[in-house]
């Protein structure tokens, strides 16, 4: 739909509702609805702490939501690097919190169309005169086969690696979402959940559910639909209509999940059917207890924990240590020959058997290690010096160079002769 002057404003009327689910004890899932802005992120489980992971970019993303006026699409650009940005600060503050990530999913409406920006595996519906279209497309392992026609998306969801995202949200990984626009039209009705409802519901079941009642019912039967199809995750599902119009009484903004900070209440007793859903849970299913049974305590992989990252399990960490030694060893080794092999470019002259000699090397030695070696042993006795030419090369008399080296020893031996001839001109004389 293209935007006119006299074209009538649309507004959308809104419900979400986030629930812990029959397995989670934490919710890592957030959410937000209102009159501008619509999404859902869902966080990494364990103990990165992913609910501190999608909380932290609801509570950026919902920033959006005024009438917006400028480019919509570097609107969000804006608020999702905003996020990525300030997770990256908690995890700088916080070092636990190193591996924290979440997915992204988020419409910007502007009374006419949305602009949406996607990261990872929450998704974005648009249901329109019966057909439902799935709007983003998944950053996932599983995606990625299912484009390359290995799999048919019935089979990715049954695939061993189905948890496995390729993208998210993580303060670490420049954020680069998929950004594009969407027009409205009356009618309309937009979607948005995290992988818990998308997970296990296809899109007859989807679109069946989306086809009837008010935003508030779709959104409570949809979180219904998924935890009796065997969803073990959060599920977060935000539903609003596009009608015509303002709505003659606004509603107020919804935070959902993690993001709304509010304690689940007890649910011991007669559970109240979908009461409270607009604090962040539905309250229909039982939540795990504190003891976890033995089966899930003993399950050694948690989609949930494995599901971000793919970073490399720790393996074979002692040939990684001693392959960080060996490089330390190779580096020291490599200054030593350096410093070596620059001391044998050094000479200087001293005493050797009694003899004015060249060495080669430096003047010094270190513990089983020699750093000089005569080079050039010359003919001239230390016993025919002066005092003090002899006093000179017993202490060692450094050169710059090989030739400096031998010029020093010509000059002992020019002294030397001059020394002689004055002590037999001093005997002439005498006589």
């Amino acid at each position: 739909m293209t935007d006119t002057p006299d074209a009538t404003p649309l507004s959308l009327r809104f419900a979400g509702i986030s629930d812990v689910g029959r397995v989670r004890k934490d919710n890592q899932d957030s959410g937000y609805a209102g009159p501008w802005v619509l999404t859902v992120c869902d966080g990494v489980g364990g103990a990165a702490r992913g609910d501190i992971a999608s909380s932290t970019a609801v509570q950026q993303l919902r920033k959006l939501d005024v009438r917006p006026t400028d480019d919509l699409l570097a609107l969000v650009a804006g608020a999702v690097h905003r996020a990525h940005d300030r997770i990256g600060e908690l995890v700088e503050e916080d070092p636990a919190l190193n591996g924290t990530s979440t997915t992204l999913t988020v419409a910007l409406f502007d009374g006419s169309r949305v602009a949406l920006g996607h990261i990872g595996d929450s998704r974005a519906y648009l249901h329109r005169n019966g057909t439902l279209t799935q709007l983003t497309k998944d950053h996932t392992f599983v995606q990625s086969l299912i484009d390359e026609g290995r799999i048919t998306e019935e089979e990715s969801r049954f695939h061993p690696h189905r948890n496995l995202i390729l993208k998210a949200v993580d303060g670490i990984h420049e954020a680069e979402p998929d950004l594009f626009f969407v027009d409205l039209a009356p009618g309309d009705r937009l979607f948005l959940c995290s992988d818990g409802a998308c997970g296990v519901l296809d899109d007859d079941r989807m679109s069946d559910i989306l086809g009837s009642g008010t935003p508030d019912y779709a959104a409570v039967e949809m979180v219904r639909a998924s935890l009796e199809a065997g969803s073990s995750d959060n599920v977060t599902c935000v539903v609003a209509d596009v009608v015509e119009g303002e709505l003659e009484e606004p509603l107020e903004p919804l935070l959902l999940g993690a993001a709304a900070e509010l304690p689940r209440r007890n649910r011991g007793g007669v559970a109240h059917m979908f009461r409270g859903h607009r604090s962040g849970d539905t309250g229909e299913m039982e939540p795990v207890p504190d003891e976890v049974p033995y089966a899930i305590t003993t399950d050694p992989i948690d989609p949930e924990v494995a599901r971000y990252a793919p970073r490399a399990p720790r393996r074979f960490v002692w040939l990684k240590r001693l392959a960080a030694l060996a490089i330390v060893a190779g580096l020291v080794w490599v200054g030593a020959a350096a410093a070596y092999s620059w001391s044998q470019d050094q000479y200087y002259v001293s005493e050797h058997d009694g003899n004015v000699t060249i060495f080669r090397g430096v003047d010094a030695n270190l513990p089983g290690v020699t750093l000089h070696h005569p080079y050039e042993e010359s003919s001239i006795e230390l016993d025919n010096l002066s005092n003090y030419d002899a006093g000179q090369v017993r202490q060692g008399i450094e050169a710059n160079s090989l030739e400096d080296a031998r010029r020093t020893v010509d000059n002992l031996a020019a002294n030397r002769e001059s020394s002689s001839a004055d002590t037999t001109t001093a005997t002439d004389s005498g006589a």
